[in-house]
């Protein structure tokens, strides 16, 4: 999909960080924009900062943890912009816990948001996209963490690992139908991620405290701090913007990163091949 002008885009976790960036850059690009987002008041200030494309770019209020909560956001955007073209399922959180604190609420909520977050977002536009016939894109917020083991035992990491192997699946079977996939792998960007207990909902119950002492813990502050000096947002919705034109798979933001990806495939290598010897 090379030319955005004129064509809807759809973005979920629209109101703050990567979406809201991707919600900037398609608008530049010409794109009619829905952004959809649990938070409300973060909702109506990114549409404030966003006035200067006018008409061209609404809102909704969208738990994609709730699958009805999704469908009923696609309908409000088609019924807003007609078709649309580019769904970008980008909305995301983070728990704590590690083998400390195994907390299965937080399990729950994690790969409710993070991984049936972006099902629920493909089974509710992707019918619509292949009706239409104009072709599309979509695009998954993973991560980094999806490649490699160093957030350790966490439902974010499952989630991200989960969210790849998506991908790479979907990519394969929507190709003959014209529709792209990308999945996008950050490092550490500028959002509030670690802040995504303010919209933890009720039916999850309470974030069981950490032992400032533990190795969740640590790893916690290390995240935030690493966050506070992250790649600018605007920088990964640039890389998206290039990869839906494109036609890429892969949306890579930190090149640094390799290593740790190189050290995980050598040693799935190594054991392949001691497998093999015998």
């Amino acid at each position: 999909m090379r030319e955005f002008k004129g064509k809807t885009a759809f973005v979920t976790g629209g109101a703050s960080g990567i979406g809201l960036a991707l919600g900037r850059a398609f608008a530049q690009a010409g794109m009619k924009v829905m952004l959809a987002d649990i938070e409300p008041s973060a909702l109506d200030s990114a549409l404030r900062e966003l006035h200067e494309f006018g008409p061209n770019v609404g809102g909704i209020v969208c738990d994609v943890a709730d699958p009805r909560s999704v469908k009923c956001a696609a309908h409000a955007t088609y019924e807003a912009f007609g078709n649309v073209h580019v769904v970008c399922n980008n909305a995301g959180v983070a728990a704590g816990g590690g083998i400390d604190t195994i907390s299965l609420d937080n399990w729950r909520w994690v790969i409710d948001v993070n991984l049936m977050g972006v099902l629920h977002g493909i089974s509710s536009f992707l019918p619509h996209i292949r009706a239409h016939g104009e072709g599309g894109h979509i695009v998954n917020t993973a991560s980094m963490a999806g490649l490699n083991s160093g957030m350790g035992f966490s439902p974010y990491a499952a989630s991200k690992f989960a969210v790849i192997a998506m991908s790479e699946g979907l990519a394969m079977q929507l190709k003959p139908h014209g529709i792209g996939v990308s999945v996008l792998c950050p490092s550490f960007v500028r959002t509030r991620i670690g802040e995504s207990g303010r919209n933890r909902p009720e039916r999850y119950g309470e974030a069981p405290a950490l032992d400032p002492a533990s190795p969740a813990a640590m790893m916690v502050t290390e995240i935030a701090r690493r966050l506070e000096s992250g790649l600018d947002p605007a920088e990964a919705a640039a890389r998206v913007l290039s990869a839906i034109r494109q036609g890429e798979l892969y949306v890579f933001t930190h090149p640094g990163m390799r290593g740790e990806v190189d050290e995980r495939f050598a040693a799935i290598q190594a054991a392949m091949d001691k497998v093999t010897a015998r």
